[in-house]
């Protein structure tokens, strides 16, 4: 780590570009409640992910999808849906503390559970999308973890590559090539998610 000062004016930056930052849940905890403005995650082996904001491009897609899966569940009634700001904490089942990029989860599985800070449940449905300056190799990993933890179903959705990752538990990664829609019926019923706006 490296610790730099140009005058007295500037602020003291932290190089941490080759540094893995491990600190515990409880540490972690209060990173979240001191830097409300940052978007933190933390691994199951304890690693300290800070991650940038979403450039406009990858935002609007967001969006996209978190309308799709909104209006499906507001006329539905089946479940709660929850944006990227969501975390959950998985601690509790050797998991770190995550946030998809959207997640739903059915509404029998949340009755009696307090949502106010990270939701100690494993959503069924869940959706990363990749923006252009992520890695897709975390990417898969942290879908793949979502997998194990017995996320229902996952979409990891690649624009850059044209592909849509599906994750199942117990089952081979299926990968679909520029799909128009995907259909969730499986886990959100009646569900088919129109993904024309992220090739568009």
């Amino acid at each position: 780590m490296l610790l730099t000062r140009s005058t007295d004016l500037c602020p003291l930056l932290l190089d941490i570009s080759n540094t893995v930052l491990r600190v515990t849940p409880e540490q972690f905890d209060q990173l979240c409640r001191d830097n409300p403005e940052l978007r933190l995650e933390l691994t199951k082996q304890g690693e300290l992910i800070v991650m940038t904001p979403a450039g406009g491009e990858s935002s609007e897609k967001n969006f996209d999808l978190a309308l799709e899966v909104g209006l499906w569940n507001r006329q539905s009634g089946l479940g709660r849906a929850f944006d990227s700001s969501c975390g959950y904490d998985f601690t509790a089942i050797g998991g770190g503390k995550l946030s998809p990029d959207l997640s739903w989860i059915e509404k029998s599985r949340l009755v009696g559970v307090d949502i106010v800070g990270f939701i100690p449940v494993v959503p069924d449905f869940v959706i990363e999308l990749r923006s252009a300056t992520d890695n897709l190799k975390p990417l898969q990993e942290k879908m793949q973890e979502y997998q194990r933890l017995g996320v229902r179903l996952g979409l990891l959705i690649n624009p850059q590559g044209g592909q849509v990752e599906v994750y199942r538990p117990g089952q081979e990664v299926e990968v679909v090539e520029s799909p128009t829609a995907i259909d969730c019926s499986e886990v959100m019923p009646a569900f088919v998610l129109n993904l024309n706006p992220i090739w568009g």
